[in-house]
């Protein structure tokens, strides 16, 4: 136990470093050059917006066809799905994608083998999921050298790299759903240049309230998401 306590300790990130670099974060989106900095964050947010759409179609008993990205950073994935209930499902699952990756990414710095093996993860993830559902050249782009940069990371990348760069992965996939908020309050959204249905209109449909009651439901809970991982974090510092 004391030879792996070490290492643990080593590789914790302090938690206002952490949330320095979601400050940082939202002040580069003010910024004119904000969203080409923040341009690869931006991809990766989408490819877990849209894999927890397709995966959670998958585990309500229905099926992920395909995923394209677009290169002003959209996406859609195309699934099935049987009945009200899968749809509302699979609808919040792409909302909640990568608030849920963001605080798991967060909690795996916690220690150097959890550093590790989750940006080995990621990036394998990445590359399979490219092979499997990804369709389009830009996605084809894109994915592959993200993937395989994170597996470097994970399997070649220096002990000190490691955590810092897995949760701040972390921070940016959390903050994500905040940098597209206006989505969250929209009923349609353009998407590939197709006028559809957003996910919060979705929800709204199969269910009841408006739209917007569930665009803040969703932002409470992403906020509630990343303040929780980072109060993890912070209790294992104390420790």
């Amino acid at each position: 136990m004391q030879d792996d306590e070490l290492p643990r300790r080593k590789a914790r990130s302090p938690v206002a470093w952490l949330g320095m670099a979601a400050l940082i974060t939202i002040v580069i989106w003010q910024m004119p050059m904000g969203g080409m900095m923040l341009y690869p964050f931006s991809i990766l947010a989408t490819w877990f917006h849209e894999m927890g759409h397709g995966l959670t179609a998958m585990l309500m008993g229905g099926g992920f066809k395909q995923l394209v990205l677009f290169p002003d950073g959209s996406g859609v994935a195309w699934h099935t799905t049987q009945g009200r209930l899968q749809q509302v499902m699979v609808s919040a699952g792409g909302l909640l994608g990568p608030p849920l990756a963001g605080a798991g990414l967060i909690l795996s710095g916690v220690s150097a083998r959890r550093s590790r093996l989750a940006l080995t993860g990621l990036g394998l993830l990445l590359l399979i999921s490219t092979l499997i559902w990804v369709r389009g050249a830009f996605g084809w782009v894109i994915l592959p050298p993200m993937g395989l940069s994170l597996l470097w990371a994970g399997l070649k990348g220096p002990d000190w790299l490691q955590p810092v760069l897995i949760q701040f992965l972390g921070v940016q996939a959390c903050i994500s759903s905040f940098q597209q908020l206006d989505y969250l309050f929209m009923q349609q959204a353009n998407l590939g240049g197709q006028v559809m249905l957003s996910d919060t209109g979705k929800i709204a449909e199969n269910l009841f309230l408006p739209y917007w009651f569930w665009g803040g439901l969703i932002a409470a809970l992403s906020f509630a998401l990343l303040f929780g991982s980072l109060r993890q974090v912070a209790r294992r510092q104390k420790s």
